[in-house]
C-alpha cells in the first residue's frame, strides 16, 4: 500500500500564479492546433463533396477496416481514462499508481498508432490509394498530422513518466501532468471528430 504525504504545506501564490500560466499557455497552444485540425477537416469534407459534384466515386469503409478504426477508437479513449487515473493517483500522492497509469497511456497510444500503420498498409497496398488521388490526398494528411500528434504524445508521456519514477510529482506539484493531459485529451477529442467525419459520414 502506497504512503501518502502526513502534512501538505500550502501552495504559495507564487507558485499558483505560475502554474495558471503555464495552462493558459497550453490552452493558447491548442487554440492554435484547434485552428489547423479545422482547416485539414474543412479540406477534408471539401475535397469529398467535390468528388461528389463530378460524380465521381469517393472511397468507404469496408467492414474490417470499419471495425479496425472502432477498435482503435476505443483504444485512444481508454488512454484518456488512465491519463485521468493518473492525475488523480498523484493528487493522492500514489506516484506508483501515477507511474503504472502513464506506462499503461504509452502503451494503448502506441497500440492506436499500430493500427493506424496496419490501415494505412491496407489502403496503399491493397486498394492503392496514395497521395496521387484526391482521397489519399486529404485522408493520409488530416490523418497523419493527427497521428503525428498521437507520436509526440506518447513521446511525452514517456519523458514524464521519467520524471515521475525520479519523485519530482506529489500532491503539490503535479501540473506538469495537467498539461500532458490537457494535451492528451486534445489529441483524443481531434480524433473523435475524424472519425466521425471520415467514417461515419458521407
Amino acid at each position: 500500500m502506497e504512503q501518502t504525504t502526513a502534512i501538505a504545506r500550502p501552495i504559495s501564490a507564487e507558485a499558483t500564479h505560475a502554474n495558471l500560466n503555464r495552462k493558459f499557455g497550453m490552452w493558447l497552444f491548442l487554440s492554435s492546433e484547434l485552428l489547423i485540425f479545422a482547416g485539414l477537416i474543412g479540406a477534408f469534407i471539401l475535397t469529398r463533396r467535390n468528388i461528389f459534384q463530378n460524380g465521381q466515386e469517393w472511397w468507404e469503409p469496408n467492414t474490417f477496416s470499419l471495425a479496425l478504426v472502432s477498435i482503435n477508437t476505443f483504444i485512444l479513449l481508454a488512454s484518456s481514462l488512465m491519463v485521468v487515473l493518473g492525475i488523480e493517483a498523484i493528487r493522492a500522492d500514489a506516484q506508483r499508481k501515477l507511474q503504472r497509469y502513464l506506462v499503461l497511456t504509452a502503451i494503448l497510444g502506441a497500440m492506436f498508432l499500430g493500427g493506424q500503420a496496419i490501415e494505412y498498409s491496407l489502403l496503399i497496398f491493397e486498394e492503392g490509394h496514395s497521395f496521387a488521388d484526391p482521397f489519399g490526398t486529404a485522408f493520409f494528411t488530416l490523418t497523419g498530422i493527427h497521428g503525428l500528434h498521437v507520436l509526440v504524445g506518447v513521446i511525452w508521456c514517456l519523458i514524464t513518466l521519467l520524471v515521475a519514477r525520479r519523485g519530482r510529482f506529489s500532491s503539490r506539484n503535479y501540473t506538469t501532468v495537467e498539461i500532458f493531459g490537457l494535451y492528451w485529451h486534445f489529441v483524443d477529442l481531434i480524433w473523435v471528430i475524424i472519425f466521425t467525419v471520415v467514417y461515419l459520414t458521407n
